[in-house]
């Protein structure tokens, strides 16, 4: 299968996460998702090397092709589509030189990110009050500082780019911002 970053880049910019139904001028695309769960990952697991970084960013690389089904449904889709994404996955991750399946401590970073992701897009994003989200999404900890501005799908598109290339070259930019003091994303 031929894959190309930029055809990644294209879709997951023109995805919208919550079926479009978020706060803002523009939708909130699985692109700018994908960067907010790369620099959760960074931020909650500074010790995680930097391919662990490249596998969150691509963490939904497969929806540029399957879209952005939200999770009840994809349960509901069966089997069949869980296996289509995972076969994507592998091939996407073996296509950038990571292996087709993370090792268990990157799954649990990414994944974990990925929930905490989900639970700051319900409450700044989806309208879900703080009540609902923590009883949907389990969190018990403090909300980390953090605000979520949803970009044009040019923008996220050209920041995915960038933050790939990044990552492709050590990720050198994005740690050194990620480790910036102007927010907490673990709430501790």
């Amino acid at each position: 299968m031929d894959i190309e970053i930029e055809d990644i880049a294209l879709g997951l910019s023109r995805l919208a996460r919550w079926n479009g139904q978020t706060h803002g001028e523009h939708g909130y695309s699985v692109a700018q998702h994908s960067i907010l769960v790369t620099e959760l990952v960074a931020t909650n697991s500074p010790d995680m090397p930097v391919q662990c970084l490249l596998a969150g960013l691509l963490h939904d690389g497969p929806e540029f092709v399957t879209s952005d089904l939200v999770t009840p449904f994809k349960k509901a889709v069966g089997k069949g589509y869980i296996e289509l994404e995972a076969r994507m996955a592998a091939a996407i991750h073996t296509a950038f030189g990571l292996p087709a399946v993370m090792p268990n401590d990157w799954q649990e970073a990414v994944d974990g990110a990925d929930r905490l992701a989900a639970f700051l897009e319900a409450i700044h994003l989806a309208g879900f009050s703080e009540i609902e989200a923590r009883r949907l999404f389990g969190w018990r900890k403090s909300i980390p500082i953090i605000e979520i501005d949803p970009w044009s799908s040019a923008i996220a598109r050209e920041k995915f780019l960038a933050v790939f290339l990044d990552l492709k070259s050590g990720g050198h930019h994005c740690r050194k911002r990620w480790e910036s003091p102007r927010r907490s994303a673990s709430g501790r």
